[in-house]
């Protein structure tokens, strides 16, 4: 599915701006990174070294690439310079100029050696740094929530067999879960609103699926079905994915979702704050 992403500026300094669009930061996408970058006559960068493989598209002005003991490459708009990984060079600006950096795998600070000299540099190192560092990973919860139509969960019950959800095989077979109830409701609004009728939301726990040799793998949201992820709403969350259904006699207790039309509005009698 197709997705407009939100681009991050990552520098904002005298003389020099970088918007990212694609990478750690701007889309929390590690592969590749793409930037707009503005500098003014006059500027320049310090001394980097590259862990990666960068290309440069100038697309106004001009820009100086210097390396040891080789001439200064000059890229005028409309060029690109290709910098291998391990390169050591200098970019400087005599002319106000706008380029695009592409970088695989994508810019992190630990993958560009910078060899700051100065106030400004370090500053801008230290803000890079700080964008790029990660919050230590979520503790995986015991307490566990899943949402589903209470039709679907009347015919398990009649049953007197597990519930599995509609989308189990094509979900590569794992019942979908969370442990975050603040994540409840943007979740249902994301992936059920199409699916009409009475919903509600089980409460269970980690080690009440495992006594039963159910086991839950802590990762990235995925689809279900046929509607894939929200990476602006979803990128940081860690999802416990259930390999296999929900026995019905584990289950501690059924919440009632309130709806207003499509839209899902709350679980009445649990806090999703």
């Amino acid at each position: 599915m197709a997705s407009i992403l939100t681009s991050a500026r990552v520098v904002d300094a005298p003389g020099l701006t970088i918007d990212e669009h694609v990478g750690n930061v701007a889309s929390k996408n590690d592969d590749i990174s793409i930037a707009a970058v503005s500098a003014a006559a006059g500027t320049c960068e310090p001394w980097l070294t590259l862990h990666y493989e960068e290309w440069m598209h100038v697309t106004s002005g001009e820009l100086v690439i210097n390396q040891e003991d080789l001439p200064p490459l000059t890229v005028t708009a409309g060029n690109t310079v290709h910098l291998p990984s391990g390169t050591r060079f200098r970019p400087t600006f005599p002319k106000d100029v706008t380029y695009v950096p592409i970088c695989t795998p994508a810019f992190r600070p630990d993958r560009c050696i910078r060899e700051d000299t100065d106030a400004e540099g370090k500053e801008i190192s230290s803000k890079l740094q700080k964008l790029h560092s990660k919050p230590p990973p979520e503790s995986p919860p015991e307490q566990l929530y899943h949402m589903l139509p209470l039709a679907d969960w009347e015919a398990a019950k009649a049953a007197k067999v597990a519930y599995f959800p509609r989308t189990f095989e094509q979900d590569n077979f794992l019942t979908h879960a969370t442990g975050v109830p603040s994540r409840l409701v943007d979740t249902a609004n994301h992936y059920y609103q199409d699916v009409e009728g009475e919903w509600v939301c089980l409460t269970f726990t980690r080690s009440a699926l495992r006594a039963r040799g159910i086991f839950v793998r802590d990762e990235h949201a995925t689809a279900v079905g046929d509607i894939s992820t929200d990476p602006n709403l979803m990128a940081d969350w860690v999802c416990p994915h259930i390999i296999g259904g929900i026995p019905l006699e584990i289950v501690e207790k059924i919440y009632p979702m309130t709806r207003e039309g499509k839209a899902y509005t709350g679980i009445t009698g649990l806090t999703t704050q």
